[in-house]
């Protein structure tokens, strides 16, 4: 039985170096621009069997954009950033530089007094094993790049430092096939071109 999970992340909602921990604000006007320009591409997904999102407004407004009309799901909320909720990290890094690079060395770290990195990828990880699996399933998830970061640490089984090497840019998509404790990420490629006589 295999499953086939894809994670679209949410349209930005501000400029990526003003990304704030838990963003609650609602799309800016770049991403709905940024929303209208791939709806077509990312429509198709609309045909899952289960769409669900975040519970962040921008993750609802992009589901709801790309006609998928998602089912909210608690666990794929953002990490838990106790008193840096709301804060860039260049905010937090001025208020309280020895706690956030203790936060950044050390996954099991709650300097915030929030949700651990450890538990986050936990946390996701426990919805994306707990999805119904039918041979041939889809689903789509419209979430925040954190929440995408965490899955894909937690599907490849990778050491939880890895999760602050990967990219997850607005309106990407990444997919994994499989099912509980056996995941698989899936790269695929662009559509091949006709060639010209």
């Amino acid at each position: 039985m295999s499953l086939r999970v894809t994670f679209v992340a949410a349209a930005r909602s501000s400029p990526l170096l003003a990304e704030r921990f838990e963003d609650d604000r609602p799309l800016d006007q770049a991403g709905w621009d940024e929303v209208q320009r791939v709806a077509r591409d990312l429509l198709p997904l609309a045909a899952a069997e289960l769409r669900y999102c975040s519970p962040t407004p921008r993750s609802r407004a992009t589901g709801d954009a790309l006609g998928y009309a998602p089912l909210v799901q608690l666990a794929l909320r953002d990490c838990d950033m106790g008193r840096w909720r709301g804060l860039t990290l260049g905010e937090a890094m001025a208020r309280e530089p020895d706690a956030v690079d203790a936060w950044l060395a050390d996954p099991r770290g709650t300097p915030h007094g929030g949700e651990s990195l450890l538990a986050f990828i936990g946390r996701v990880g426990g919805w994306l094993d707990t999805r119904p699996v039918e041979d041939g399933g889809r689903i789509v998830a419209v979430a925040e790049p954190s929440v995408i970061r965490a899955a894909l640490v937690y599907a490849l089984k990778a050491p939880p430092a890895t999760y602050w090497n990967i990219d997850v840019r607005p309106l990407s998509t990444t997919t994994v096939t499989g099912h509980a404790g056996r995941w698989n990420l899936r790269l695929d490629g662009a559509p091949t071109q006709p060639s010209r006589a």
